[in-house]
């Protein structure tokens, strides 16, 4: 063949191309590919490295959303698919994803859609064009879009529990899975709530004259317990159950009096006050209330935990509803409506402040506007006797504490620490330490004049020294140290150094100077609870473990740890005596610890706080 007529040849093969195929190019792939790789890396970043920064994390979590925003923009502007295939494409793309969101559950509209249906069906569409990119015809946005739908459809399948703690993984479950709640609702049908006959009434009032676990995380709100030494060898002597129930939702922990649990949880329509049998887990009354609070992240269900005082059980629900009870049958004496009196709706996560009752004031964060931020009802009537400005939120709890030989009522919020006299709400100091996000902690106090304020997502932990002159208060900033950064996971203060969570993994920092002295031990967003007399730290992990370590500020040292429950374990463990009391949004435990030399202990035997 002549190379005239292999040229001829060519050009007519070329031709017969461009024919078939139109103007149809390979499609440019580096794009997506990156995308692709750019949101993998955003779903291991808070998963892998210990110390990210909040503006990081937000971006793992918001981040796979915007890649798959990206491909479609890839793919309308710069894919060099023709006119016809971008249009299809785009209309094919905003199409399924419409459908999905006809069909999907309610729990995955936010943020289900952000972290799961979005990124899902745009990596499947940019996927299926990276596999077909060197197919010249139509077929390939045809599969693309198909693709997409199928990732798209995937949300359709899924129902949402709520957030795990690093704010970017949804607890996840088959839609007609049965839900935790709905168990635990059909659990409880016909089940009747019978009075303990065999509690006497003297018994009954002397518990609730003197209950060991009062309040959120103990009398003080310092989250330590006193009593008699626990052992750390729970492989020879291990923690034995007692008893394990179903429990409603909600991120309530427990107030104890004597063989008396007090707590709150949401079953349905109905948020609960419920008296369990501290010797069984049997339910010995309940009172509900007419209401539902329920978002994306943490799920339904009250926040706050009961307080005893005086006889009697002040309790605060997700949606506002502050009550007055009878803690021997749930009878309600007042309840008033902090809606109603700070003028406000329930903040993001609702309502949160466990009752503190100082005198003849039961005190609460509302965050309204003015001069409605915290306040103070009257113990007897519920009536407001006097109300203070503050932060427009807080997740944190009022808390009495005696700084500079002075009690005072802490409390803090996005705005800063507000000092306030118990008595008349009169501000005693204000210090300012804005933040944009949320504050859930509580202070801890360090001797008799510094309070440590702890602040997460990146921000660290802060002492002042609080000094008083000529009857007015100063505050003095000490330091700042970001090697301490809780946010709803807390710390505790153990002879000069602080043991606590820093992000998801748990620290200790010396006090004197806020260096870290070690850190190690992925628990998640846990909680911690000192145990005094043993020199034990004893965490309730994120995926209910209870793990055991020494006080000891050298390393890390962990002795011991058992699975006690199922589930998401955002709640506050309680340790009465020998007693261990845990719970969750599913389930709710009692151990017994061992003790040091084998000594043996009534539930009743340790009346210490």
């Amino acid at each position: 063949m002549s190379q005239e007529q292999a040229k001829s040849n060519d050009e007519t093969t070329d031709s017969s191309v461009s024919v078939a195929h139109g103007h149809f190019k390979t499609l440019r792939i580096w794009p997506p590919l990156l995308l692709i790789a750019v949101t993998g890396v955003l779903w291991f970043i808070p998963r892998v490295f210990e110390d990210v920064p909040f503006a990081l994390q937000l971006a793992s979590m918001l981040g796979p959303a915007l890649c798959g925003i990206l491909v479609l923009l890839w793919w309308v502007l710069l894919s060099r698919a023709t006119a016809k295939e971008r249009f299809a494409g785009f209309l094919g793309v905003s199409v399924a994803f419409g459908l999905t969101l006809l069909f999907l559950d309610e729990s995955m509209l936010m943020p289900g859609v952000l972290l799961v249906t979005i990124p899902m069906g745009m990596a499947a569409f940019a996927l299926g064009t990276i596999l077909f990119a060197k197919k010249l015809s139509f077929q390939r946005t045809l599969v693309a879009v198909l693709l997409a739908a199928c990732g798209f459809g995937v949300s359709d399948l899924l129902r949402s529990e709520g957030m795990w703690g690093e704010l970017a993984a949804l607890e996840l479950k088959w839609r007609w899975q049965s839900s935790h709640e709905d168990r635990m609702l059909a659990h409880w049908e016909g089940q009747q709530t019978h009075e303990r006959t065999d509690l006497s009434s003297d018994d009954v009032d002397q518990w609730l004259a003197n209950p060991e676990w009062p309040a959120f995380r103990g009398a003080d709100r310092l989250s330590r317990q006193q009593g008699p030494p626990i052992s750390a060898d729970w492989s020879n002597s291990p923690p034995e159950q007692i008893w394990k129930i179903p429990v409603g939702p909600g991120w309530s922990s427990f107030a104890v009096a004597g063989k008396l649990l007090f707590t709150q949880e949401q079953r349905g329509p109905l948020e609960m006050i419920v008296c369990y049998a501290a010797d069984s887990g049997r339910e010995i009354w309940t009172q509900a209330v007419e209401t539902r609070f329920s978002e994306a992240l943490g799920g339904p269900g009250p926040r706050a935990t009961p307080t005893l005082a005086g006889g009697n059980l002040f309790v605060l629900g997700a949606n506002g509803n502050l009550m007055r009870l009878n803690p021997k049958n749930g009878d309600i004496t007042w309840q008033t409506e902090l809606q109603e009196v700070a003028l406000r709706s329930p903040p993001e996560w609702g309502f949160s402040s466990s009752p503190l009752v100082v005198g003849a004031n039961v005190i609460v964060h509302a965050g309204g506007k003015g001069d409605k931020g915290t306040l103070a009802f009257d113990v007897e009537t519920g009536t407001l006797n006097w109300s203070a400005a503050s932060g427009d939120h807080s997740y944190s709890s009022p808390q009495l504490s005696t700084i500079a030989g002075e009690d005072l009522v802490l409390m803090q919020t996005n705005t800063g620490l507000d000092l306030l006299n118990p008595q008349t709400g009169a501000t005693r100091l204000f210090y300012p330490w804005d933040y944009d996000g949320y504050r859930v902690l509580q202070p801890q106090i360090v001797g008799d004049d510094s309070i440590l304020l702890a602040t997460g997502m990146g921000v660290g932990t802060r002492r002042i020294r609080i000094s008083e002159s000529n009857g007015k208060l100063a505050a003095e900033d000490l330091w700042t140290s970001r090697r301490l950064k809780p946010d709803f996971n807390d710390f505790v203060v153990h002879e000069n150094h602080a043991y606590g969570f820093d992000g998801a993994i748990f620290t200790c920092i010396d006090l004197a100077s806020g260096k870290r002295a070690w850190k190690g031990g992925r628990y998640g967003k846990g909680q911690v609870l000192l145990l005094t007399d043993s020199g034990l730290l004893l965490i309730a992990s994120e995926h209910g473990e209870v793990v055991l370590l020494k006080t000891n500020t050298a390393e890390r040292q962990e002795v011991a740890k058992f699975q006690a429950i199922e589930g998401k374990t955002w709640n506050h463990p309680v340790v009465v005596g020998d007693r261990l009391y845990i719970r969750n949004a599913q389930e709710a435990a009692c151990y017994r610890l061992p003790l040091e030399n084998g000594a043996s202990l009534s539930l009743l035997d340790n009346k210490k706080r």
